[in-house]
C-alpha cells in the first residue's frame, strides 16, 4: 500500500509525513505510555496522549493486557472521549464499565450522535440493555434511542441518525444561511447536505453546502434545490443502503418512513462502518469464527469455535469413509495414498477461490438473473483450463517419480474433473444458499470442503482401482 501511495505522493516530505501519519503506535511509545502512568506522572502522561487521534488511543487500549488496561482506563476515568469508546471492541466497552461504573460510561457516550449511542447500546450485555437506557441523562435522548432500538438491526432505522437540518422551499439563501448559524448549538456536527421539505415533511429536494455558499443571499432555494436525489425507506437493510451509496456516488442520504416523510439520515462516515462491518462478517463467517474473537474470554472462543469443528469432523468422517471403500486399492497401490492429498487440495483451493469471489459478488449484486449462466458458464471454463494444465503438471511428475505412466494418467484425468467441480461448486454453492435465504458466508465453506474432499478422493481412487488394478 505505502509503494503504491508514494508513487503518488512526493517521493520525500510528503510521503513520509504520510507514512508517519498511518503508521501503528509503536510498542516503545505504548511502553513509555505505561510507564508514566505506573509512576504517578500525570502531566507526562497527558502529553503523550494529547497527540493521538482517538483512533490511535483506542487501538492502544486494545492493544494492553488486562491489568494495564484498566490503569490506562482509570487514568483517563470520566475525560475518556465518546469517540474513543465508539472505535473499541464491545468486549472491551464492558471492561471499561467494570472500571468506570455505569454512570460515568453512559454520561461519556450520551455526547455522541443517537446512531452511534445506538450502535454501542446495542452491543452492550442485552440484560441491562435496558438499565442503561434509564441511565441516559437526557429524556429526549433517551426516547430517540428507544425509538432507535425498535427498529430491526442492521436497517435503516437503527443506524440512522435523527438530526437533520432541513428548510423551506420559499427559503432564500441568506435567510438558510441565518437559520444556520442561529441554530448551531443544535446541528449535527457534520452537515453535508441541507433537506427541503413540503408542508407534511415530505423530503422534496436537497441543498449541499458547497451550493449554498456559492449562491447568492437573494437566490430562493427552491430555484437551485436538487431534486433528483434517493430517499431510504426505514426498513432497508444496510447492506442495500451501502451499495445504494456506492452505485450512486452519494454523501448522505434521507432516511424515510412508510408515509415518505423524513425521519432521520445517513452519511458516509456510516457507510464506512457498514463496509467494514459486513465485510468483516462474511470474512469470519467463511472461517467459522465471531467478531472480536480477540478479546473474547478463552471459554466463549471455545463454545463459538466448537460447532463449526464439530461439523468438519463430520465431513472429515464423511472424506474417510469413502476412502475407505478403496482400501484394498491403497493396500496394492501405496502410490495413490501418497498423490490423494494432492488432488483433494487443488480442488480445495480452487473452490475457495471461485467462492470467495462468488460471495463477494452476490453481497454486492453484481451476480443477477441476467448474468448467472454466464458467469458458471465462465467457472467451468476456468476450472477445465486449469485442470489441463495442472495435470499435465502432476501428471508428468507422477509418472516419473513412481515409474507408472498409468499412474501419472489417472491422477491427470482426477484432477481435471476435480478442479472442474470444485469451481463449480464454488459458484453453485453460494447460488442456491442465497436463493433460499441462507447467508452464502455461512455455510458455504463447510459444503465445498465436503463436495472436493469426497468427490475428490472418489475420483482419483475410483480411476485407480480401474486402471491399475
Amino acid at each position: 500500500m505505502l509503494k503504491s501511495l508514494k508513487k503518488i505522493f512526493n517521493k520525500r516530505t510528503d510521503y513520509e509525513k504520510l507514512k508517519k501519519e498511518i503508521a501503528p503506535v509503536p510498542p516503545k511509545f505504548i511502553n513509555a505510555l505505561m510507564d508514566s502512568i505506573n509512576l504517578g506522572l500525570i502531566d507526562k502522561t497527558q502529553s503523550l496522549l494529547s497527540d493521538l487521534s482517538f483512533g490511535e488511543i483506542a487501538n492502544i487500549i486494545e492493544q494492553l493486557d488486562s491489568g494495564d488496561r484498566k490503569k490506562l482506563i482509570f487514568f483517563l476515568g470520566s475525560s475518556i472521549e465518546p469517540e474513543i469508546i465508539l472505535e473499541l471492541d464491545k468486549d472491551i466497552r464492558n471492561e471499561i464499565i467494570s472500571v468506570v461504573g455505569e454512570h460515568t460510561f453512559l454520561d461519556v457516550v450520551s455526547k455522541l450522535d443517537t446512531d452511534d449511542l445506538i450502535v454501542i447500546l446495542e452491543e452492550l450485555d442485552e440484560d441491562k440493555s435496558g438499565q442503561y437506557l434509564k441511565l441516559l441523562p437526557k429524556k429526549s435522548q433517551r426516547e430517540l434511542v428507544k425509538k432507535g432500538l425498535k427498529f430491526p438491526e442492521d436497517t435503516a432505522g437503527r443506524i440512522m441518525s435523527t438530526n437533520v437540518v432541513s428548510v423551506s422551499a420559499s427559503w432564500t439563501i441568506g435567510k438558510t444561511l441565518k437559520f444556520l448559524r442561529q441554530k448551531k448549538e443544535l446541528l449535527p456536527d457534520d452537515i453535508y447536505e441541507v433537506y427541503i421539505l413540503d408542508s407534511k415533511r415530505k423530503p422534496i429536494g436537497t441543498l449541499n453546502l458547497n451550493t449554498i455558499v456559492r449562491s447568492s443571499s437573494s437566490t430562493i432555494v427552491k430555484d437551485i434545490m436538487n431534486t433528483q436525489f434517493k430517499t431510504i425507506p426505514i426498513d432497508t437493510d444496510q447492506e442495500e443502503i451501502a451499495l445504494g451509496f456506492k452505485q450512486n456516488n452519494l454523501i448522505s442520504a434521507p432516511v424515510t418512513d412508510k408515509s415518505g416523510k423524513i425521519v432521520g439520515q445517513i452519511n458516509h462516515d456510516d457507510i464506512i462502518d457498514i463496509i467494514e462491518e459486513e465485510a468483516e462478517e462474511d470474512l469470519l463467517r467463511l472461517s467459522g469464527v465471531q467478531s472480536g474473537d480477540t478479546y473474547t474470554a478463552v471459554l466463549q472462543t471455545i463454545k463459538s469455535r466448537f460447532s463449526w469443528l464439530l461439523i468438519n469432523l463430520f465431513t472429515a468422517i464423511a472424506a474417510s469413509f469413502v476412502i475407505g471403500i478403496f482400501e484394498t486399492s491403497l493396500k496394492q497401490v501405496v502410490a495413490l495414498a501418497i498423490l490423494m492429498p494432492i488432488v483433494a487440495s487443488m480442488g480445495g483451493n480452487a473452490g475457495t477461490q471461485t467462492l470467495t469471489v462468488a460471495v463477494r459478488a452476490l453481497a454486492l449484486r453484481e451476480i443477477t438473473r441476467a448474468n448467472a449462466l454466464r458467469v458458471i458458464g465462465k467457472e467451468f471454463t476456468v476450472g477445465a483450463i486449469n485442470g489441463l494444465v495442472f495435470a499435465a503438471i502432476i501428471g508428468t511428475i507422477a509418472s516419473y517419480w513412481f515409474g507408472i505412466p498409468l499412474l501419472g494418467f489417472v491422477i491427470a484425468a482426477a484432477m481435471i474433473l476435480n478442479l472442474i467441480i470444485a469451481c463449480l461448486s464454488g459458484i453453485l454453492i453460494p447460488l442456491i444458499l442465497d436463493k433460499t435465504g441462507i447467508d452464502p458466508a455461512i455455510a458455504s465453506t463447510v459444503v465445498l470442503t465436503t463436495i472436493t474432499d469426497i468427490f475428490g478422493f472418489f475420483t482419483f481412487l475410483g480411476l485407480g482401482t480401474i486402471y491399475l488394478l
